[in-house]
């Protein structure tokens, strides 16, 4: 550690390389489950970065390493009970159940189809009309040019292929 503080690069990773089996000793008295560890172990690495200024290098090194690396487990115990505190448990929230808005996609094919009958069901002048001004959105002047109807015929067709289709619609 000395050296590291000296700023010997090599020799602060390769101290740092060969702790990790003392720290990860020291999580595991502490922490049971194999990611709680890994998550102290990189914290007290981390933090030993951060206070390696800290170190005499007239003491032992063991036990400051120690030290700190029990500290920081001690510190993420009380910070999951403090999380366990605030948790709600549930039981039943790892169940599956059908989700709402699965059917999503079905119903919108059913749908179309249902729309798709109700349309071709209309008068071929409704049909024409609603098609040419609002699915492919013409103004009723072009809409005109194209079908033959007149603009004030064009929108009589529509508001009447509209009344159908809701009242088809809604029945069906």
């Amino acid at each position: 550690m000395a050296s590291a503080q000296d700023g010997r690069q090599a020799e602060y990773a390769r101290l740092l390389r060969e702790i990790v089996p003392m720290i990860r000793a020291v999580a595991a008295h502490h922490h049971r489950t194999p990611d709680r560890v890994d998550d102290v172990v990189q914290d007290v690495l981390l933090t030993l970065h951060r206070v390696r200024h800290t170190y005499d290098p007239a003491r032992p090194f063991i036990p400051w390493l120690v030290a700190v690396a029990r500290r920081r487990s001690i510190d993420a115990l009380r910070r999951r009970i403090r999380m366990d505190a605030m948790e709600i448990r549930d039981d039943t929230s790892y169940e599956t159940f059908a989700d709402p808005l699965a059917n999503r996609e079905r119903e919108g094919r059913e749908a179309a189809d249902a729309l798709a009958v109700a349309l071709a069901a209309l008068p071929r002048g409704q049909r024409e009309a609603l098609e040419l001004v609002k699915v492919k959105e013409m103004s009723l002047v072009e809409a005109s040019a194209v079908s033959g109807q007149s603009v004030g015929g064009l929108k009589v067709n529509v508001h009447r292929a509209i009344k159908a289709l809701r009242a088809k619609l809604k029945g069906g």
